[in-house]
């Protein structure tokens, strides 16, 4: 005769859990895998967000604009004192031209940035003079980076001046009127090596400086720039 079912519950609680027979599940268990495995962690993921996607690709269009706008004033104040310095000094005048028309490209580039980038609202004067800080920051270095590049290019035209005359000769034969006047004037003008090495300076400035404006100039009290 069997014993009663309340008597073999309690006999089975009873027994130790390393004596219970195991159960093995029917399938193996699911691991589940982290949101992101892909993006870097550490000191990579901190550089990686200070780059939004929208935000930089904003600073990159309105980059490009400050570059050309930049250059454009560049050439034009270099253009101005060439009439009054002689072509040894190049290497100087390149400075003092630069340094005339940062106040210009720095206020054109401020507003862009305000506008366009961080979209930041108010605190015009001081934001205007942190931008100021911020390329100061890198203004001498871009200045000694300037005058020694210029030089290199001087040298480097004047030893391979053969090489140019036949590049320009080539050239004309293609163009005629004020397109030919303004290749002339470039090609054979004492400050071709000022304007290219000013091109090249003005764009690693406009490059370096993202970071510097989004943590310093347009820097909310939250302390993030302003994004929508």
């Amino acid at each position: 005769m069997g014993l009663p079912q309340a008597v073999l519950d309690r006999k089975t609680s009873m027994i130790p859990p390393s004596q219970s027979p195991e159960i093995l599940p029917d399938h193996p268990p699911v691991v589940p895998l982290p949101q992101d495995p892909f993006i870097p962690r550490g000191r990579l993921q901190r550089l990686v967000n200070l780059f939004p996607p929208g935000q930089f690709t904003r600073y990159v269009c309105v980059g490009i604009c400050n570059t050309l706008f930049a250059y454009v004033v560049y050439v034009a104040v270099l253009t101005l004192l060439n009439a009054f310095f002689p072509a040894r000094w190049l290497y100087l005048t390149v400075m003092v031209a630069s340094i005339l028309a940062t106040p210009v490209n720095i206020t054109f580039a401020y507003f862009g940035y305000k506008f366009f980038v961080f979209r930041t609202h108010g605190n015009y004067l001081r934001e205007w003079l942190k931008c100021f800080a911020v390329y100061g920051m890198g203004m001498i270095p871009g200045l000694v980076a300037l005058s020694a590049l210029t030089r290199f290019l001087q040298s480097m035209m004047h030893r391979h001046a053969s090489l140019l005359h036949q590049w320009l000769h080539s050239v004309e034969l293609h163009l005629t009127g004020r397109p030919l006047a303004v290749v002339q004037y470039v090609a054979t003008g004492k400050a071709m090596a000022g304007y290219i090495a000013g091109a090249l300076i003005i764009g690693l400035s406009t490059s370096y400086s993202f970071v510097g404006h989004k943590k310093i100039t347009f820097r909310t009290k939250s302390g993030n720039s302003v994004e929508t």
